[in-house]
């Protein structure tokens, strides 16, 4: 169970007259506050809440490979990590990413020192060939991850089989064997997309909380999903992006294109209709944490999700590479 973390305060950002630059805030420590925040407030509505970065895994200690001191107040404000094209995906689909490379064998100590430290490891592996499929999951098996062969790297498939399949109640994330992380559906409607994913075998499934980007999933559609054809229950994550702003979300002013408020930087270049923010802004902070019912975490939480997978948490290295 998490417990309260009390958030750091940070320095304010201030100009500097004598030289007209700017303090550069802690890029790491801001995001790292940042997720505190967000579990601190999904605890207070729902004891329990989970919560799980994708990559930026540097977060979790002072040294980037996966030693140094571990940074204790993060990591008891999550539940686990995610890691993405761990063994598989790399660059593209099917693409194997030897353990001789550098930026593998960091991926896989920050793996190993997340699992040191009590927290579940989800890899998401994209590759579908069966052979490539097949030696995903026996690699992430190996190392006590939890893995997922996404078949698509759109995130668009539902695949109702999982590997290691679970019949028992999941109630916690340490109780899961198999997890589906599906964000894109091709489904023409909230229903279909409903309906497909009822037939899921799956012990969590991480999906957007809004069908095409503005049609929020309910409590009625969540409670169809709460419980395996199988048998048993299973979590329900909602995908979050809280290190860049989409212009396809219910926060979304029309008058941003032409006048941004000051959190938004520039579009990704490679994600059409995503902008990188300033996490560390409190306007953007209250579009995720706000204490109103129009927030991200409260409009998750009323829908009845268990908690949030978010997304470019590893945003602070594009400000870091600025």
């Amino acid at each position: 169970m998490k417990k309260y973390i009390p958030l750091i305060l940070l320095p304010a950002i201030l100009l500097q007259s004598c030289s007209d630059t700017a303090v550069k805030p802690d890029y790491r420590e801001e995001m790292r506050q940042f997720v505190i925040e967000i579990s601190n407030q999904g605890e207070a509505l729902k004891p329990g809440f989970i919560v799980v970065p994708q990559n930026g895994m540097q977060l979790l200690s002072s040294e980037d490979a996966g030693n140094g001191s571990p940074n204790t107040a993060y990591i008891a404000a999550i539940d686990g990590c995610g890691q993405e094209e761990l063994f598989y995906g790399y660059d593209n689909q099917n693409n194997f990413i030897s353990q001789t490379h550098e930026e593998a064998q960091v991926w896989l100590a920050q793996c190993r020192f997340a699992m040191s430290h009590n927290l579940t490891v989800l890899v998401t592996d994209y590759c579908s060939a069966p052979d490539l499929i097949t030696d995903s999951y026996l690699k992430n098996d190996a190392e006590g991850f939890i893995g997922f062969a996404a078949q698509s790297r759109e995130l668009d498939v539902v695949q109702s089989a999982p590997h290691n399949e679970n019949t028992n109640n999941v109630l916690t994330l340490a109780d899961a064997q198999n997890f589906m992380f599906m964000i894109n559906p091709t489904q023409d409607t909230k229903e279909a997309l409903v309906t497909a994913l009822e037939q899921s075998h799956h012990d969590v499934i991480i999906i957007d909380a809004f069908f095409d980007g503005t049609d929020a999933l309910t409590t009625d559609d969540l409670a169809r999903l709460r419980n395996k054809p199988q048998g048993g229950t299973r979590l329900i994550l909602s995908y979050m992006s809280i290190g860049q702003a989409e212009s396809y979300r219910w926060y979304w002013k029309p008058f941003w294109m032409a006048s941004p408020p000051s959190f938004i930087i520039e579009e990704d270049p490679y994600w059409n209709a995503n902008y990188y923010v300033r996490y560390w802004d409190p306007a953007w902070k209250n579009i995720i944490t706000g204490n109103n019912e129009d927030s991200y975490v409260n409009r998750v939480v009323g829908a009845g999700f268990d908690g949030v997978y978010l997304d470019l948490v590893s945003a602070f290295e594009y400000f870091e590479g600025k």
